[in-house]
């Protein structure tokens, strides 16, 4: 049965609507709506340069969208209104916003100068305002998760490039983020590194966290998402799910762009 309204809204943890971006006169993003429910986890595929990175990036306003809205647990971001207008919102409300939203990128970002244990309390001391008992036994939490407890002492130097990218997923988690955005996480990797953060990913998926997946491993998607959106040329040209989207494709796109991968 359908629930209320106001239950739909609940369970939406992100809403774009008609989201364009443009640089310059180059049109990235054309139009384009999706919705994320909580506990979902979308992948969202395609061919490079198709505008997949850019629409992530706009959710955590890593980019400013020109047109079109996004919305976090039902509050727009980036934008407030003001007189009946849309206007940019400050700054100090967009860093507040992006608290909710967990970023793991290509590159790992971790601070070269912090122990593992820093890199991970740094934000939820000085953002969320945790104690740094409550912030380490946390980060503790979070590394035994990712199989990395006996590295809490470790400089990212002395990682390898897999266990840099599951500290840096742990560092996103420990802010007990509203969703987790995930930009091609594994293309920086060494090809024998590539499974211990995808394992790490499908335990995320197994626990129910909300995440949007950017990513090119076909089989990892098809293992974990519950629904694949399909982006070419700025624009969602499919959206179905998994077993759906590899069995039946319906775009003339979508099956082009499966054809390039085999035993899927």
């Amino acid at each position: 049965m359908m629930g209320s309204v106001e239950e739909i809204v609940q369970n939406v943890v992100v809403r774009a609507t008609d989201v364009r971006k443009n640089y310059g006169s180059v049109s990235v993003l054309k139009g384009v709506s999706l919705e994320i429910a909580r506990g979902e986890v979308v992948v969202i595929v395609g061919p490079s340069g198709s505008g997949k990175t850019t629409f992530i990036r706009c959710i955590n306003q890593l980019e400013t969208i020109n047109s079109g809205s996004i919305s976090v647990n039902g509050k727009r971001i980036g934008f407030r209104e003001v007189g009946g207008k849309s206007v940019p919102d400050s700054e100090k409300n967009v860093a507040l916003q992006r608290r909710d939203i967990g970023m793991v990128f290509q590159q790992f970002n971790l601070f070269p100068h912090m122990t593992v244990l820093g890199n991970i309390t740094e934000a939820p001391i000085h953002v969320r305002g945790l104690s740094k008992k409550e912030a380490e036994e946390r980060a503790l939490e979070l590394l035994t998760r990712v199989g990395l407890r006996n590295k809490a002492k470790a400089y990212p130097g002395q990682l390898s490039g897999g266990q840099q990218q599951r500290v840096a997923i742990a560092r996103a988690l420990a802010m007990r983020p509203a969703i987790m955005l995930f930009d091609e996480p594994t293309s920086a990797l060494d090809p024998e590194m590539v499974g211990e953060v995808l394992d790490v990913m499908k335990t995320l998926a197994r626990e129910g966290m909300t995440m949007a997946i950017v990513t090119h491993e076909m089989t990892f998607a098809k293992d974990v998402a519950d629904r694949i959106v399909m982006m070419d040329a700025g624009q969602v040209v499919e959206v179905a799910k998994a077993d759906d989207f590899f069995s039946n494709p319906q775009h003339a796109r979508t099956k082009a762009f499966l054809a390039n991968f085999r035993g899927i």
